[in-house]
């Protein structure tokens, strides 16, 4: 679970058509960078996993709330929600979510609880947040984002701070090894996940926002304003800041990623 800093609300957020937003993506896709970005504005919530069920115990947790593995208890859900909104929404006006596409059913499962009756999973949302901007953020490189994942889950660290320090570390440090099997088998688990977030949006309606991981990460003022406006924010909201997480790319990614490219050039 990473928790955002956000910056004193210096600026106030003013009324726009949407109540709130959920990233839609996938892991190494510049998830976390984009999350810090829209909270630092102090206009667009403080956006956070609350639906990966790795996490909710610690939120729980955090909240004061019972102890929890999952959201299967009504009674525990409805206070569960009424807390992600208010961590989420963080005095702003407006509610941050990201999510992954394999916690659509459990975030879909758990809203039902509380708003039954709902005929998909967009009118559950809708209902639990309001009227809702999907953001799509994919990356278009496959081959450097399972190198990312590998290398993060090797060395433990997932996320660095612009300082050099660490961000995010989930486990202790392992030798570094390129592993072609594990990076193939990767990137066919991050088209499928591409593939089902295109299936949900069409079962469901949806026109979401389209972002890469490669225009976030080459200009991400410039994508932090253009959601800015699609909100309904004033895009001044993201004068001055500065990204809250470093890119990680360094020699050992280029040479797995350029091996791997010549070991399999099509893919």
């Amino acid at each position: 679970m990473v928790l955002i800093k956000m910056k004193q609300l210096t600026r106030g957020a003013k009324v726009g058509p949407y109540q709130s937003y959920i990233i839609c993506a996938t892991p190494r896709c510049g998830s976390t960078l984009l999350c810090t970005l829209l909270a630092a504005t102090g206009v667009a919530g403080k956006p956070n996993s609350f639906f990966r069920v790795q996490d909710v115990s610690e939120w729980a947790q955090e909240w004061g709330l019972p102890d929890i593995k999952t959201l299967s208890d009504p009674a525990i859900t409805r206070r569960y929600l009424a807390a992600l909104r208010v961590e989420g929404t963080a005095q702003t006006g407006l509610f941050g979510l990201r999510l992954m596409a394999e916690n659509i059913v459990d975030a879909s499962n758990a809203l039902d609880q509380i708003h039954p009756g709902h005929p998909n999973d967009h009118a559950r949302f809708e209902a639990a947040f309001g009227k809702t901007l999907y953001l799509h953020l994919s990356r278009r490189d496959k081959v450097a984002q399972a190198v990312s994942r590998l290398k993060a889950e090797q060395s433990g660290l997932w996320h660095m701070a612009p300082d050099g320090s660490e961000y995010e570390r989930l486990s202790p440090a392992k030798p570094l090894a390129y592993d072609a099997k594990r990076i193939t088998r990767t990137i066919a688990q991050y088209r499928a996940s591409d593939a089902a977030w295109q299936a949900w949006f069409t079962a469901q309606s949806i026109t979401p926002m389209r972002l890469t991981y490669e225009a976030l990460a080459a200009a991400p003022l410039e994508t932090l304003r253009d959601i800015l406006h699609q909100l309904g924010q004033n895009p001044s909201a993201a004068d001055g800041i500065v990204p809250g997480v470093a890119r990680m790319t360094d020699g050992t990614s280029k040479d797995w990623i350029a091996r791997y490219r010549l070991e399999f050039p099509n893919a």
